[in-house]
């Protein structure tokens, strides 16, 4: 009998597909589970530790006893025990869960005492962090094992780490992918473009679009080089969009590159087209492969208007601007947004070659690397 037929092929293809996410599904939850048994080992590794005064040397033994009653899991070595223990104590401070911490509190200052130990104990959350911790509750758990390490490892402050769990979460980052958002500091860059949203868009949108900005951009793609002029750099960047609309951010939908307005018997042309779908409008990027001069808002400007004119519909939000820069004049840029109704935002751009010339010359020569094998024969 032949069952090869297009229906069956339509339908065998989703059926693999609903495998799949099944099979997702269940990873998913199996790292919730595990990282839950993590968060309850972890506060009995802690309260024992306290209450018997087992200390440290405990964990040895139990990372043997685990590996011997479970040979086919990993997770307990004693350097991953040490690890377990490590996140709750961070965590369990900050209240994610709601959960009475069990470090002591000192009599005197009132203050938890920490016994994180000192090279990787992380500094409290801030005012401006407290929202995060709430939306995090449900879903702390979520992110991977590994996930969780590199940001213990990589991030000293509860703010930048509750930061990178939240931007994980939302955008599903990989470990890799996460691990390079940290090397580019986007914590640090992340809303702080100068904008005059403030005053030109209502709350919460203006909030939102400082949100979308970053400063600087980097481009970090390879062949971009210091010297390429503004039509290469946006050519190089439209060829590797999937890339650009990485650093961008969530939420950008690509519409084009040289976007041809037509207004009066003028014809103009946009460098870069978005529609972000959190914001529910158009973002008109311009990239300047030079240092950033006020006549340059005053072209956006005009394509920010014209975008509004011709293109805005009645369920989109007024058009924002983006103006991307080699370099800029805070102040400069500050001054020149002061008298422009419409809203936009100037960065700079960080080329990928000045982010790693310090990793670059930290590397051994050619030279260094052959006197090392010739060491090692020896």
């Amino acid at each position: 009998m032949e069952i090869m037929t297009s229906e069956y092929k339509h339908w065998l293809g989703e059926l693999k597909q609903r495998i799949r996410q099944s099979q997702i599904k269940a990873a998913v939850k199996v790292n919730t589970e595990l990282l839950q048994l993590y968060w309850q080992l972890g506060s009995e590794i802690v309260e024992r530790q306290q209450n018997a005064k087992w200390g440290d040397s405990f964990l040895k033994q139990l990372s043997i006893d685990l590996n011997e009653e479970f040979p086919e899991m990993k997770g307990w070595s004693e350097r991953n025990l040490r690890r377990i223990r490590q996140w709750y104590l961070i965590y369990s401070q900050h209240n994610i869960f709601r959960t009475q911490p069990v470090p002591e509190i000192d009599a005197n200052t009132k203050q938890v005492v920490s016994h994180v130990e000192n090279e990787n104990a992380i500094q409290p959350v801030s005012q401006n962090c407290q929202q995060l911790v709430g939306n995090l509750q449900n879903d702390f758990f979520s992110i991977p094992w590994g996930h969780h390490i590199l940001i213990m490892q990589r991030c000293k402050e509860m703010d930048k780490a509750l930061f990178y769990i939240h931007k994980t979460l939302e955008n599903n980052w990989s470990r890799s992918v996460l691990d390079w958002q940290i090397d580019s500091n986007l914590f640090e860059r992340q809303g702080k473009a100068v904008s005059n949203f403030s005053h030109t868009l209502p709350k919460p949108q203006s909030d939102l679009a400082q949100q979308i900005t970053k400063d600087p951009y980097i481009i970090d793609i390879m062949g971009v080089r210091q010297e390429m002029q503004e039509r290469e750099l946006e050519a190089h960047l439209d060829k590797h969009i999937s890339q650009y609309l990485l650093e961008l951010g969530k939420g950008f939908t690509y519409y084009g590159h040289q976007i041809q307005l037509k207004v009066g018997d003028e014809t103009f042309y946009i460098d870069q087209l978005f529609y972000h779908v959190r914001l529910h409008c158009y973002v008109v990027v311009e990239l300047k492969a030079v240092a950033f001069k006020p006549e340059h808002v005053g072209q956006l400007n005009f394509y920010v208007n014209a975008v509004n004119a011709m293109m805005r519909t009645e369920g989109d939000n007024p058009t924002i601007g983006l103006l991307i820069c080699k370099d800029k004049n805070d102040v400069v840029a500050e001054y020149t947004l002061q008298s422009v109704n419409s809203p936009i935002g100037v960065s700079s751009m960080q080329i990928y070659d000045q982010l790693t010339a310090d990793y670059k010359s930290a590397l051994p020569t050619t030279e260094e690397i052959e006197a090392e094998i010739r060491n090692m024969e020896e």
